[in-house]
């Protein structure tokens, strides 16, 4: 297994619809085993494929839940279905999400308590649970990824302001920028 680069905010692979994987193969294989070493160096609770270089619909997880899912997975060619999202602001201290392809920023989002999501593992087999809360946050966030969307393409005004203006001062929003976990220092402190 080989721990990956993260691609950061304004590499084009994440700001793009993701493909529909149409093989179950080896190569896939590989590309899942590396994805879940590459969130384990980062310190992530999920990872999807854009977030690291590659354009295909899948995403590793791993958090503990009381859901009854397995506290690690992988789904791919995911289907989403979500409760209703709150209209309400979002609670600074609640609702505060952070993503690896925007390393260091933490701003808060509301999303949708409860998702469900149906797709396969990485054999084909299908795989299909529920999640609610924080569980049901990651899954929405990495399947974000898929349809080219990070948390902060989401976020209310004032917390977006405040995102862009970490992006321009970070340097970001030019194709070609990463970081590497475990060899390039935690950018949120783990």
């Amino acid at each position: 297994m080989t721990v990956l680069p993260i691609t950061i905010w304004g590499e084009p692979v994440l700001h793009r619809r993701a493909a529909e994987v149409d093989v179950f193969d080896d190569e896939l294989r590989t590309l899942i085993a590396d994805m879940f070493e590459t969130n384990d160096a980062a310190n992530g609770v999920g990872l999807a494929a854009p977030q690291v270089g590659v354009g295909k619909r899948l995403f590793v997880y791993k958090y503990e839940n009381d859901d009854g899912a397995p506290p690690t997975g992988v789904v791919v060619n995911p289907v989403l279905t979500l409760s209703k999202v709150s209209g309400a602001l979002p609670d600074p201290d609640e609702d505060e999400e952070g993503c690896l392809s925007f390393p260091g920023g933490q701003y808060p989002l509301k999303r949708a308590e409860w998702a469900r999501v149906q797709g396969f593992d990485g054999d084909g087999k299908p795989v299909e649970f529920e999640a609610t809360g924080w569980f049901a946050r990651v899954i929405q966030h990495e399947y974000d990824h898929l349809d080219g969307k990070l948390y902060v393409n989401r976020l209310v005004d004032r917390y977006a302001r405040k995102a862009m203006k970490q992006a321009k001062r970070s340097g970001w929003g030019v194709p070609g920028l990463t970081w590497m976990p475990g060899v390039d220092p935690d950018p949120f402190g783990h």
